[in-house]
């Protein structure tokens, strides 16, 4: 590891929150205003998909690439700065 780069344990709540932030803000950058209508127009389950968007289940790396796909997203691009700036604290707030 690089000297002067700091590690902060990553909670396993935080990020499924964070992980669902960036899928709902990818989401609406398309254009899709509601998860169920994205879900049902990529084949997802509509439950299951919005679960995901709000942190309250567990994304399989499985499920998160094909989301992506449908999304024409990168993991890259996915987990980008835009990632790392989320504020969870303050999203849950909104």
């Amino acid at each position: 590891m690089k000297k002067g780069i700091s590690f902060k344990e990553a909670n396993i709540d935080d990020e499924k929150k964070r992980i669902g932030i960036r899928l709902r803000q990818i989401r609406k950058s398309l254009g899709f205003t509601s998860h169920e209508t994205f879900a049902y127009e990529n084949g997802f389950d509509r439950a299951q998909y919005g679960k995901y968007e709000a942190g309250s289940l567990n994304i399989t790396l499985g499920s998160l690439l094909r989301i992506l796909n449908k999304m024409s997203v990168t993991l890259s691009t996915f987990f980008n700065e835009e990632y790392d700036e989320i504020d969870v604290i303050k999203e849950e707030e909104k």
